[in-house]
């Protein structure tokens, strides 16, 4: 078979870029259709996809495309449309606020999407002030949006909490199939910090941790980058230490020395963290509103709290104290989502879509 992926765009080695990267290791002859490439955003990150086949849009030849990417959301209808795949047997699209999953195929083609999610700013937006014309254009993209999901022949998404959107805004069904994270499989809790790993920007909820760690005078570490940082910084007492970027080679040092991982954001899918975390033996302290919910098994791999305050963190991080954690018990939960699983049962989704695709192709 003729094999195209499809992604997004490439801004940053995240979440959405580690499944796309085991699904090149699939089908390494594949090329990669994209809006466009930050090479210096990427930075040292583009070494991940330096044998890849990748092919940009025109949008690439833009000037200030990196930039303004965000506000040539208008023409991403005609941007996947254009794209010629009518020479593939099957496509498969990482799929996520960039409408990747657009894109026209023939009859023939079975089109699979990876769908991390369907795009929040649309189809839950923030309360604030908007322009008319920001209203206009998020009721246009919505109704494509909507539209452009009917075209694809299967669904997956990385968590349930995902698949309940899908069903309602898109009414399509979708299979379930977590991301694959790397696992160490060995390790166990230390004493010294709680520990945060993420991105530093405002969504992800990180004072939340600082407050808490700060009214409680416990040590915290945290370990990402972002346009947060500075706030972030300024909110910290003397037990919060930011560690900045880290080489993966290093975490397993940091994780060495962590009594849990704090996972503050609410709104979170799935997260690669908590599962690398309780694969290094580590329990995870996260909210109970988001998808990590999904991931943590309550009282045997960690705590959930039940509101986005300081003092449901403090209670939690109080009572997870005067508990004890197993750190077999986190490894073999990580193991269920390590990437040999996530191979097996997307290799098995794909084949089954496969058959029935070419069975019934007018079901699909």
């Amino acid at each position: 078979m003729k094999v195209a992926l499809v992604h997004d765009y490439f801004r940053e080695y995240g979440e959405a870029e580690r499944v796309l990267k085991v699904l090149h290791q699939m089908y390494p002859d594949a090329p990669v259709y994209t809006a466009f490439v930050d090479r210096p955003r990427l930075g040292t990150a583009i070494a991940a996809f330096a044998d890849w086949d990748i092919r940009p849009t025109a949008l690439q030849q833009l000037p200030g495309i990196t930039r303004y990417y965000p506000s040539l959301r208008a023409i991403l209808p005609y941007v996947w449309e254009s794209l010629d795949l009518s020479a593939y047997d099957l496509v498969i699209s990482s799929s996520g606020d960039y409408l990747s999953k657009s894109v026209l195929t023939r009859a023939e083609t079975l089109h699979i999407s990876y769908c991390h999610t369907p795009p929040r700013g649309l189809w839950e937006p923030e309360a604030g002030d908007r322009s008319w014309y920001q209203q206009w254009l998020n009721t246009y993209l919505r109704q494509y949006d909507f539209y452009a999901a009917q075209r694809v022949d299967r669904f997956v998404t990385n968590s349930e909490i995902v698949a309940q959107r899908i069903r309602k805004f898109y009414r399509r069904a979708v299979e379930v199939i977590p991301p694959p994270v790397k696992v160490k499989g060995k390790g166990e809790a230390g004493q010294q910090y709680y520990l945060y790993v993420g991105s530093l920007s405002q969504h992800q909820n990180v004072e939340l941790a600082i407050a808490a760690c700060n009214q409680l005078n416990r040590h915290l570490w945290v370990v990402g980058t972002g346009r947060d940082a500075d706030r972030l910084q300024r909110l910290a007492g003397s037990q919060v230490q930011f560690l900045g970027a880290v080489a993966d080679e290093a975490m397993p040092e940091i994780y060495a020395h962590a009594k849990a991982l704090i996972v503050p954001n609410q709104k979170a899918d799935f997260g690669f963290a908590p599962v690398e975390a309780m694969g290094h033996g580590i329990p995870v302290i996260a909210s109970a509103l988001g998808g990590i919910r999904e991931v943590i098994l309550n009282y045997r791999t960690g705590l959930l709290f039940d509101q986005p305050t300081v003092e449901s963190l403090c209670a939690a991080i109080a009572q997870f104290e005067g508990l004890r954690f197993s750190s077999q018990a986190c490894i073999e939960r990580a193991r269920e989502f390590a990437e040999p699983v996530f191979i097996s049962k997307l290799e098995w989704f794909i084949t089954q879509a496969i058959d029935d695709h070419k069975t019934y192709p007018s079901a699909s």
